[in-house]
């Protein structure tokens, strides 16, 4: 049974499970577009609209939070200069999930998650 979970715990541990995320999540905000299967897309869309959320509050707990969780340091700089210029008029919904062919090893569904 999984009712009232939220969190879905992609076959991992819970350490393997936050490194994973946090590592998908500085990728998706370094390159913008990034191609994972459609679960693991799923769970960091809600990690990647937090940091971006952080990134639009913009005060100095905020930045100290998204260190704590994105690997790159100069990225969280240029993350924290960038979001409240183009994300400033928006509430919500900062990426984008498309589905894309399976995989061809194991026939996983692909998908591609990008920053809208």
């Amino acid at each position: 049974m999984r009712h009232r979970n939220s969190i879905s715990k992609l076959g991992k541990p819970a350490d393997q499970r936050r490194a994973l995320l946090r590592a998908l999540t500085t990728e998706l905000i370094r390159h913008g577009r990034i191609t994972t299967t459609k679960v693991r897309a799923k769970a960091l869309r809600q990690e990647a609209d937090k940091m971006i959320t952080l990134a639009k509050n913009g005060s100095l707990a905020a930045r100290r939070q998204a260190m704590g969780f994105i690997y790159d340091k100069q990225l969280v700089h240029a993350l924290f200069e960038q979001v409240p210029t183009r994300y400033g008029d928006r509430n919500g919904g900062y990426t984008r999930i498309l589905s894309t062919m399976p995989r061809r090893g194991d026939n996983a569904q692909m998908a591609i998650i990008e920053l809208v």
